[in-house]
């Protein structure tokens, strides 16, 4: 069973259903199975064939659903890209994938001629809006009569590549396949929250995330309607509720502390809401408290998961206050064992490494590999069991508590931002001679990336804003430190290792003495 032929039943039972609305763009059913069909026959005639890799280097918007289908469609493999990321990280991705081709926005375009294409003359670009020399037109695409779509090898089963960083702070590709996505978006979402066809989603986050993502899985396979906004703003969120009469909406905390003050001063602009599905960080007791207050009729349900693993957790409604610390208890279908270093299960209480087994490997909602790097997947998938790299303790009753992460990640605004990513762009800068990146708490975002530069008394690091603007141009804005502190030396255990656990107590209290000040 793949992505888009379950789309494509639901364009052929309800082509006058609204699809997708961008704005002022509105897409019925049955015009998105025709640019679908549409794109995907042209994407063919350019060259694309079964299994090649496209990248899809789009923002929100109507283009991204279309082309992510078509180029399953047409038998190739969508590596969404969020355009928060450098041409430095894309180019990265274009490279690691041997991608075939390149979809990208005009916005994007001068910097992919000038920073992406140079070293691969063979990929293939397009873009939507203007396309400049070089670039072929993504609405050329949706020209012409669809023909029949190819008979694709039945054993071709990956359906996205998405990339994720980790302790050694180079990002690999997770390797989904239909089924992945399929079975958690479209079959255990719908049945553990009780979404359909009827409601009307509205997505926020980026569609190359895999929580945006999920949102818009969620509406194009259940045959539902979604709404896509391009950027977070709490005004036209509300608007957009309002106006559309939204069903549901998917957050992180950081976005519920933002759209909060617009919500109090009317609430019921936000009354068609029924289900809030949040993940992120935990989210606080006084912001779920809140929300039900301003929403009494919506059904607020947080989940767990993980790129690699799929949804893992689910915390209901019901479940908020009696079990607020805990990211709830496993999915029906999902296994976990929580274990010690030495692999053998942990006393009920105790903490461990959580595991998560859902069957084969790709086969349900588990990832079938890293591309292209069969020593990290051995790592990460052990008998079946994918070893997720946080640290968990479980109670009597099954519920999941995550204590510490195994992986040295900080958890800001809703997304992983994987330490040594940061350290490594960080320690290319002279001046330097150890750097530690930890998160510390903050208001608005739950936690904020904060560098710790170790140098030579007698040398000069660089400053603070020459630290922010290489890494704005080397890696995603979201990932530069908000906070920097310089150390002639750094804590360090026996062994030499950095003990950052010290430094979070350290700095968390000086930055909480400096707010009292």
């Amino acid at each position: 069973m793949r992505l888009e032929s379950v789309l494509l039943s639901h364009c052929r039972a309800r082509p006058d259903k609204l699809a997708l609305a961008c704005g002022p763009e509105r897409v019925t059913f049955g015009e998105l199975g025709r640019r679908l069909r549409a794109v995907a026959g042209n994407l063919v005639q350019a060259g694309l064939r079964p299994g090649d890799r496209v990248v899809l280097y789009l923002p929100n918007c109507v283009e991204f659903v279309e082309a992510f289908f078509a180029v399953l469609a047409a038998g190739g493999i969508p590596i969404p890209v969020t355009t928060r990321l450098t041409l430095r990280e894309v180019s990265y991705f274009c490279d690691d994938s041997s991608a075939a081709m390149l979809i990208c926005h005009e916005a994007q375009t001068a910097g992919v001629a000038t920073e992406i294409v140079p070293n691969r003359p063979g990929l293939k670009l397009f873009a939507v809006g203007t396309a400049p020399e070089g670039f072929v037109s993504y609405s050329t695409l949706r020209e012409g009569e669809p023909g029949a779509l190819p008979v694709l090898p039945s054993e071709q089963d990956e359906a996205a590549i998405l990339y994720t960083s980790g302790t050694t702070g180079t990002p690999k590709g997770v390797v989904l396949t239909h089924a992945n996505i399929l079975i958690q978006h479209g079959f255990m979402n719908a049945v553990e929250w009780g979404i359909s066809g009827e409601d009307r989603y509205l997505v926020v986050a980026p569609m190359a995330h895999r929580s945006g993502m999920g949102r818009m899985i969620n509406a194009t396979i259940l045959g539902g309607t979604l709404h896509i906004l391009g950027h977070f703003d709490p005004e036209a969120v509300i608007d957009t509720l309002d106006r559309e009469k939204i069903t549901v909406f998917g957050m992180v905390p950081t976005m519920c502390r933002m759209l909060l003050p617009v919500l109090e001063a009317a609430p019921e602009r936000a009354a068609s809401i029924r289900l809030m599905p949040v993940t992120g960080e935990a989210f606080p007791v006084p912001l779920k408290m809140k929300l039900m207050e301003l929403m009494p009729d919506m059904r607020l349900t947080s989940f767990f998961g993980m790129t690699e693993a799929g949804g893992v957790t689910t915390l209901a409604h019901e479940e908020q206050f009696s079990h607020a610390g805990s990211v709830g208890r496993p999915s029906p279908g999902v296994e976990v064992r929580i274990v010690d270093s030495e692999g053998a299960e942990v006393p009920t209480g105790e903490v461990g490494e959580l595991l998560v087994r859902t069957g084969r490997p790709g086969a349900f909602t588990v990832m079938k590999e890293y591309l292209g790097r069969p020593e990290q997947t051995a790592e990460a998938l052990v008998d079946g069991w994918c070893h997720t790299g946080d640290m968990a303790k479980a109670d009597a009753d099954g519920y999941l508590y995550i204590v510490d992460r195994k992986k040295d990640m900080v958890l800001s605004g809703g997304f992983n931002i994987y330490s040594k990513e940061v350290e490594l762009t960080i320690g290319e800068l002279p001046g330097i001679r150890d750097v530690a990146v930890i998160g510390l708490p903050d208001a608005v975002f739950g936690e904020a990336v904060t560098a710790v530069i170790e140098h030579d008394p007698d040398d000069k690091p660089p400053t603070p804003d020459e630290i922010v603007a290489h890494c704005r141009a080397s890696i995603a804005g979201y990932k530069k430190p908000k906070h920097i502190f310089y150390r002639t030396a750094l804590p360090r255990n026996a062994t030499g290792k950095v003990m950052k656990h010290a430094l979070v107590a350290e700095l968390s209290a000086e930055l909480a003495d400096e707010a009292m000040a």
